[in-house]
């Protein structure tokens, strides 16, 4: 007798990808097995070992970087959702494949999740899409929902202390694994009240304000009309407070572009890129240059070598922010 499907719940280790599979598991509260990892831990489809009818779910990974193994998935008989908000050239044409997929600069997994569920978790949604600093779209849709000012500030809070807790080069970078997280997360239907259930969440939003303290100290490395670098040294805390330090800066220079450089031990450098909050496009085109990958607003690039720092340099300071163009959003459907 062949042994019964199985569901696997694959999503990248941040806010936005916890948040999208807490708000569908929240919802079909399904036994399955999950897959995840930290921030740069992209290619997770590789980890997934698959057998007919099994149900894979995969939010807020690139289809781009996991295309062969999603289309390895697919050939050994896996039924795959998608939702994803990363850039993506072409998108598989498969029965056995659904794809709900829109790289627009306002859009997030998470938010593709909700709308899909007809807003039946919109709260975690909401956490996932402050997380993800998309930080007036979640205002206006939490507004619509009668989240008053304490209780969006308390959404952000958490959000922010989600995502935080997904930045490491390994897991003894993070206060906590993002797999153990999304246990936590799971079981709390009312996000507003985990921070007082849970004291792991008080921890980590403590020790994201110190690293982001510790950073901000250093100052700007460069600074020109158009945007700002910061660089910070290889050490733990430096490991950490990248994503939230470029949201952060970006947060208060809407209109400036922004990138974060960490060093690595191995000699080269990491990079965290997000366009003008203002004019949200470009951050991906630039990373894709130096072999990074992300979204139009906010990309990274996991290896800069040092060779390339002063290229890299000179095409951000020459970037060519400007609004989404017209026709940009949802590429794919099913």
């Amino acid at each position: 007798m062949s042994p019964p499907p199985r569901r696997i719940d694959v999503c990248n280790g941040d806010a936005d990808g916890l948040c999208a599979v807490v708000q569908w598991r929240q919802v079909d509260p399904a036994p399955a097995e999950l897959v995840t990892g930290l921030k740069r831990d992209i290619e997770l489809l590789r980890r997934v070992r698959a057998r007919a009818d099994d149900e894979v779910l995969v939010c807020d990974l690139s289809m781009q970087r996991n295309l062969p193994e999603l289309l390895r998935l697919l050939d050994e008989g896996a039924r795959v959702r998608y939702f994803d908000h990363h850039a993506v050239e072409q998108v598989p044409r498969h029965p056995r494949l659904q794809a709900w997929l829109d790289d627009s600069p306002r859009m997030c997994s998470s938010l593709l999740v909700d709308r899909f569920l007809g807003g039946r978790r919109r709260a975690w949604a909401l956490v996932g899409a402050y997380g993800d600093n998309l930080v007036e779209v979640a205002d206006a849709l939490a507004r619509q929902q009668g989240f008053d000012a304490e209780q969006r500030a308390a959404l952000q809070r958490l959000g922010q202390a989600v995502n935080y807790n997904a930045y490491g080069d390994e897991e003894r970078d993070v206060l906590i694994p993002p797999a153990k997280l999304y246990g936590l997360l799971l079981r709390h239907e009312d996000p507003l009240l985990l921070p007082g259930q849970e004291p792991i969440l008080r921890d980590i939003e403590a020790l994201r304000e110190a690293d982001l303290a510790q950073a901000l100290r250093l100052g700007p490395w460069r600074e020109h009309a158009q945007g700002r670098i910061w660089r910070l040294p290889d050490a733990a805390w430096s490991r950490r407070v990248g994503g939230s330090l470029a949201n952060l800066l970006a947060g208060q220079r809407p209109e400036l572009a922004h990138a974060v450089l960490r060093q690595t031990a191995a000699g080269s450098l990491v990079a965290s890129v997000r366009a003008p909050l203002r004019s949200p496009w470009g951050a991906h085109a630039l990373c894709r240059r130096f072999g990074g990958a992300g979204r139009a607003a906010a990309a990274g690039i996991d290896r800069l070598a040092a060779g390339e720092l002063q290229g890299f340099v000179e095409a951000f300071e020459a970037g060519d922010w400007r609004p989404a163009p017209a026709g940009a959003g949802q590429v794919g459907a099913g």
